[in-house]
């Protein structure tokens, strides 16, 4: 088997080992709320072909990252983008790394160590509460994570009393539209359901990106009452 064949087959079965329960449907979409992958599949999130299959930098370009931001990195895992936005805001900017598992959150300080670098803020969060400074964030960043939220609606919550009132969420997330992504159907996401899940919480869908091979780049604005 190939490195990229073998790749497709690990996205086509990721699933339950090494991962965490989620509860059941989404009240607004009844979509399957996938299982939180955990620190035993750690490994997945640094493999080689992340690079060509997400393209993080491109990623990050289409996003606009720009020193002295302040940027929330939810779901960061073991800071595989945590790390290219840190780099990104030059020192003049801040990075809050939020994990609900502590083991990654330990990987991710290692990585951190490593890489030398100290305008990256960890924190450990819950399910229902990222635990993020109110009114401060100019953007949250969920990469591949928004589809495990098992308490979706609390989150975003938490999240949009996080930003500044020109903040931004933004979610990178598998297409479900497109049947050729060799995901499993509850790790991808379509943008009629993102668009149903988080407006109701207080955002508006402002721009959909698809210049990523697999990916959506959805990103929302806060509704201002």
């Amino acid at each position: 088997m190939t490195r990229t064949a073998g790749a497709a087959l690990v996205l086509a079965t990721l699933a339950l080992p090494g991962s965490l329960r989620a509860q059941a449907t989404h009240p607004r979409s009844g979509r399957t709320i996938a299982p939180v992958m955990g620190v035993g599949g750690a490994g997945w999130l640094e493999r080689d072909e992340r690079e060509i299959e997400e393209q993080p930098e491109e990623a990050l370009d289409a996003i606009g990252i720009r020193p002295g931001m302040t940027i929330a990195d939810v779901g960061a895992g073991v800071g595989y983008f945590t790390l290219r936005l840190a780099r990104r805001l030059s020192g003049s900017g801040k990075v809050y790394a939020n994990e609900i598992q502590p083991g990654m959150i330990e990987k991710l300080r290692k990585n951190l160590e490593k890489e030398n670098i100290e305008n990256v803020e960890t924190v450990l969060g819950t399910e229902t509460d990222p635990k993020l400074p109110a009114g401060k964030i100019d953007l949250v960043l969920l990469v591949d994570v928004y589809h495990e939220f098992s308490q979706p609606q609390k989150m975003l919550g938490k999240i949009r009393e996080s930003l500044t009132s020109a903040g931004r969420l933004v979610l990178l997330e598998y297409r479900k539209e497109d049947p050729t992504v060799p995901i499993r159907l509850e790790h991808k996401m379509s943008v009629e359901e993102v668009k149903r899940e988080i407006e109701p919480e207080g955002f508006r869908l402002a721009e959909v990106l698809t210049s990523l091979p697999r990916q959506h780049i959805l990103i929302f604005r806060k509704n201002l009452m």
